[in-house]
């Protein structure tokens, strides 16, 4: 059985739960007050973060990102972000809470554009998961050698598509000395994209004939990538499907294309599950329980058949990115997403010790 975190089981754990609660509460006032000029009475801060341009290669690509670390404190662990599926840029709210929080626990925070997005080269569509968790890896290889950080304590956090890909990356390479996946789904893509399109059907209230039309028509495409459907019978379910008010909410394209060159059909063929066996390092998984994009359910009952060994948590009332007070409809619009960042005091507090638990945060 994996180990369930005990949640604000010691001292050190409250503490946290109130500190980090407490951080999250003015988060989105952190940024205004940090540009503010000092009032008058104000304290020089015990920790001071500094901010630093820095560019890496994965083979003939470069990739650019930001490091976050504690001013003249060294050597000083560190972890690389591994984005989400609709998060590809450094700068969103969802990575505050970890370069805020982190560098004052002595753990400075490396967060890079994704592959073909913001400062970084390449192209994300000639790509694959394999790919996106080796340039993690060249993110802590170029981290290893920064005389700031310790290179015995570089590892990962990813957030949902991130969380594979920070685990991917550990079973690939022992650079990663651990791992943080968040939110992350142990089903294969098509299965939790399923999940998570009838989700969002039925928080738009949309009637169980449509939700049905929807079913059909991602098990057409689906069965056709698996070598298992042909492609007219689900091009003409897409066709039908995409005149529909709910198909902008799907994430599908409004044509089938062809299953040789298809990277759909690269990543439904990808079972999270494997990846873990590979994985040696320590690693937490953690979940919100009411979490609307990933079968959390599924994930945890095969993550505790299949891989004992990690250390896993699932937080009251949260949702795929760690918010207590959001409702369903709003966690599901995608023109809301690039709002999301965690608020549950729990999330911090199991972060917080678990990192000082592994003696990767020194406070």
């Amino acid at each position: 059985m994996p180990k369930q975190y005990p949640v604000l089981a010691t001292q050190a754990m409250r503490w946290a739960a109130f500190l980090f609660g407490l951080a999250s509460s003015v988060c989105s006032h952190a940024e205004d007050a940090t540009r503010a000029a000092p009032v008058p009475w104000s304290a020089p801060a015990s920790v001071s973060v500094v901010e630093e341009e820095k560019t890496f290669e994965n083979g003939p690509t470069k990739l650019s990102g930001t490091l976050y670390l504690a001013s003249g404190r060294k050597p000083q662990s560190a972890i690389v972000v591994t984005h989400a599926a609709a998060f590809p840029l450094r700068d969103l709210p969802l990575y505050r809470h970890l370069k805020e929080m982190l560098p004052a626990l002595g753990v400075a925070v490396f967060i890079y554009d994704r592959r073909g997005s913001g400062r970084s080269g390449g192209d994300l569509q000639t790509s694959d998961y394999a790919l996106l968790a080796d340039d993690a890896i060249a993110a802590v290889r170029m981290l290893k050698a920064d005389v700031r950080i310790d290179p015995r304590r570089v590892g990962i956090w990813g957030l949902s598509q991130g969380g594979w890909l920070a685990l991917l990356a550990a079973s690939r390479s022992p650079e990663p000395a651990f791992i943080i996946a968040a939110s992350a789904p142990l089903v294969s893509p098509d299965v939790q994209m399923m999940f998570r399109s009838i989700n969002v059907m039925r928080v738009n209230d949309y009637p169980q004939a449509d939700i049905e039309q929807m079913i059909a028509t991602r098990k057409a495409v689906d069965d056709y990538m698996r070598g298992t459907g042909d492609r007219p019978t689900a091009q003409r379910l897409v066709d039908a499907a995409k005149t529909k008010p709910w198909f902008k909410l799907l994430y599908m394209g409004e044509t089938v294309t062809d299953r040789a060159t298809s990277r759909w059909r690269k990543e439904i063929e990808f079972d999270p599950l494997r990846t873990l066996e590979g994985v040696k390092v320590p690693a937490l998984v953690i979940y919100g329980a009411a979490d609307p994009v990933v079968p959390v359910a599924d994930s945890v009952e095969r993550l505790r058949v299949a891989h004992p060994k990690f250390d896993l948590a699932v937080i009251a009332g949260a949702d795929h990115a760690m918010r207590l007070s959001v409702p369903p409809r709003v966690q599901m619009d995608p023109a809301r997403m690039h709002e999301e960042a965690p608020e549950s005091a729990e999330y911090f507090a199991i972060l917080a010790s678990w990192l000082t638990r592994q003696a990767i945060a020194r406070p």
